[in-house]
């Protein structure tokens, strides 16, 4: 691998030579490899496939959680989530202990290791959010619930030094990751002041389908506003808001 000097930065694909950016600046690369019949026949590249198929299992399964909570998603997730995320679902298609290689799975897998993922590593929940609560999943009623008793949040929020309202949010959902479908709901208390009053009782409820037989999930956020003249800002387009994984009941 070479790097490009020159006042011309050049990127594409010139005979068997490729240019191209990255964060190390315009590098140069000699084009290679092997074709892609070969890698789908060859024997020696069985392991390979196998590797293959279950990494495409591990990144339909991450692309289908992002796409259930993608309403809490859009303001509290950082530029490295979607990699992130698939190195965990990798994890539990790893921990499949009944199928053979190549078709290890998510539901056969380990999918309690999505608990405590954190969605934006620049704002975490579990350094964010210090008031208890708990989460609870009904299987056969398809309720869903998160219960935050009353708290202080000035004690109990790590908040933004320009905050000075908060709300907290949170979803539950159903997912079918064979036939990759889904069925969220989503909940969010009222905006509240970042003060030493302690705050009411917060319940956020979701309903999915009774006696589902598919994995269960409940995640839990905050998110953090300025407000000025009455009118509610977003700090840094949500760059501090938390979200987490916070409860999954597998089948």
């Amino acid at each position: 691998m070479a790097k490009q000097k020159g006042i011309f930065k050049v990127e594409g694909t010139l005979g068997d030579v490729t240019f191209y950016k990255s964060k190390d600046g315009y590098m140069i690369r000699e084009k290679g490899g092997i074709s892609a019949e070969r890698m789908a026949s060859d024997p020696a590249f069985e392991r390979t496939r196998e590797n293959q198929a279950e990494f495409g299992r591990a990144g339909k399964a991450g692309k289908l959680l992002r796409t259930a909570f993608r309403p809490l998603l859009q303001h509290a997730a950082d530029s490295r989530m979607v990699s992130r995320m698939l190195q965990t679902m990798m994890r539990v298609v790893k921990a499949d202990a009944t199928s053979p290689r190549g078709q290890r799975n998510v539901l056969d897998g380990e999918l309690e290791l999505l608990e405590n993922f954190e969605f934006n590593e620049a704002g975490k929940l579990g350094q964010t959010f210090f008031a208890p609560f708990t989460g609870t999943i009904n299987r056969p009623t398809g309720a869903l619930a998160i219960a935050i008793p009353p708290f202080v949040p000035m004690e109990q929020i790590a908040a933004p030094a320009e905050a000075t309202h908060f709300r907290i949010l949170a979803g539950g959902g159903s997912l079918d990751f064979e036939h990759e479908q889904f069925s969220t709901d989503t909940d969010a208390s009222a905006l509240l002041p970042l003060s030493g009053t302690p705050t009411t009782a917060i319940s956020l409820q979701f309903s999915v389908a009774a006696n589902s037989t598919h994995p269960l999930m409940l995640v839990l956020g905050i998110s953090f506003f300025q407000q000025v003249n009455g009118n509610s800002y977003s700090l840094k387009n949500g760059a501090f808001n938390a979200l987490a994984i916070v409860r999954v009941s597998g089948v």
